[in-house]
């Protein structure tokens, strides 16, 4: 249902087990349901590699969500989190990186329950979206 992989570095996600109800009650909460998701971490030069090859995108980025099934019906997607982007952003805006790495996970879990981010109103409510499930970990 859900799972957790390295794909060019030797992170590991701690507390797995926490986190994996966490999303499943976030999900639930936004009345869905799931068939599965795949949590890849991996380095900033594969996920530029990804961007570039999948999304034409020539930059860094802390995630990538594919949504593998957008027929409305139970969530099957693909989440890629470049580990080291994490890092930085907690740096920059002086989080704790699990915080962040939260952050990141429920943003890529917002998207496959429908959210975006393209204009500013989208990015304002998944932002609120975002805010509430970490407050309710």
């Amino acid at each position: 249902m859900i799972s957790y992989n390295n794909i060019d570095n030797n992170f590991r996600i701690k507390n797995k087990i926490k986190i994996k109800k966490w999303i499943l009650k976030s999900i639930e909460a936004e009345k869905k349901n799931v068939n599965f998701i795949s949590f890849n971490f991996c380095s900033d030069d594969f996920i530029l590699e990804l961007n570039n090859n999948a999304l034409k995108h020539n930059y860094y980025t802390d995630i990538i969500t594919f949504e593998l099934n957008n027929k409305n019906e139970n969530i099957e997607g693909d989440i890629y989190i470049s580990v080291d982007r994490v890092k930085e952003n907690a740096k920059i805006l002086k989080e704790s990186f699990t915080d962040e790495l939260h952050r990141v996970i429920i943003h890529g879990v917002l998207h496959l329950c429908g959210y975006k981010d393209k204009s500013s109103k989208e990015s304002k409510k998944m932002r609120e979206k975002e805010n509430y499930y970490l407050s309710n970990r």
